[in-house]
């Protein structure tokens, strides 16, 4: 999860109800405008911090139903007078993030993405009525123009989450959506639409609330995965609690781990709203 320290640092720089600093937005030093010098980014405010995050636990779904997480007690505060346990585990379960290493040979791994790349604006796309009917639905560049239509461009910078209602199914074996054949059925974005987001919005990240940014079906091609990442471009994996969040307006924090060469890792996630 989230490094001890990681979240304090950049709570520093945020005020509920106030100026949302650092990554998000800096407010203005002077009101005497300097010649040649940058506009300062807008500032911004929040109200509510929404928490994006499963709770990571033995069994959490993966694809073929492997165990990619274990905790064991090493110390206990009966015996020892303090509690410790020892985790084991692959990166990439839980509520996750997947660095650019994670598909490439030499893209920046977990400790190389600059922080400020990880407070960005957040745009939500709905997909759930559809994949209620269709788990083998994709966000598709339509879906981008259909937001856009209705919202306004795509914030700078911004994250593009897809919300396909998988999140309300951690508990149930359609999470992972395996069939007897061994394919898996859920939803993720079209590799179409990553072109797009790559070549003509300026976009930082992707996330999901299904176990991959691809489709299910495309397990083991990975084709949004080997566009995307390589591009120095991140993604979450996993995401919670996307029904409460507004298709624009909100920030997301992604709080992963700084492991230094780590190909991603569970990270705790924020919305601010």
């Amino acid at each position: 999860m989230c490094p001890p320290g990681c979240l304090e640092t950049i709570c520093r720089h945020v005020t509920r109800r106030g100026v949302l600093k650092g990554g998000i937005a800096m407010a203005a030093a002077s009101a005497v405008p300097v010649a040649g010098a940058a506009a300062a980014p807008a500032a911004r405010s929040f109200t509510d911090v929404q928490d994006l995050t499963h709770p990571l636990f033995e069994g959490f779904p993966t694809f073929d139903g492997s165990k990619w997480f274990a905790m064991e007690p090493v110390f206990r505060y009966a015996k020892d007078r303090l509690n410790i346990n020892r985790w084991t585990l692959m990166e990439h379960t839980g509520t996750h993030m997947d660095a650019p290493l994670h598909f490439s040979a030499d893209g920046r791994s977990v400790d190389e993405i600059p922080v400020a790349d990880l407070v960005v604006p957040l745009a939500v796309i709905d997909i759930s009525q559809r994949a209620q009917d269709d788990p083998d639905s994709a966000v598709t560049p339509d879906d981008i123009k259909r937001w856009e239509a209705a919202n306004g461009p795509l914030p700078e910078g911004c994250c593009v989450v897809m919300n396909s209602g998988w999140h309300r199914l951690l508990h149930t074996p359609r999470f992972a959506g395996r069939d007897e054949a061994g394919r898996n059925h859920t939803p993720g974005f079209h590799g179409e639409t990553a072109h797009l987001l790559m070549t003509e919005r300026n976009v930082k990240g992707i996330g999901v609330d299904t176990l991959s940014l691809d489709l299910g079906i495309e397990t083991g091609r990975f084709p949004v995965h080997y566009s995307w990442l390589p591009s120095g471009r991140w993604g979450v994996e996993c995401l919670a609690n996307l029904d409460g969040l507004p298709a624009k307006g909100a920030h997301l924090v992604l709080g992963g781990p700084k492991v230094k060469g780590g190909t991603g890792g569970p990270s705790r996630v924020l919305a601010l709203v």
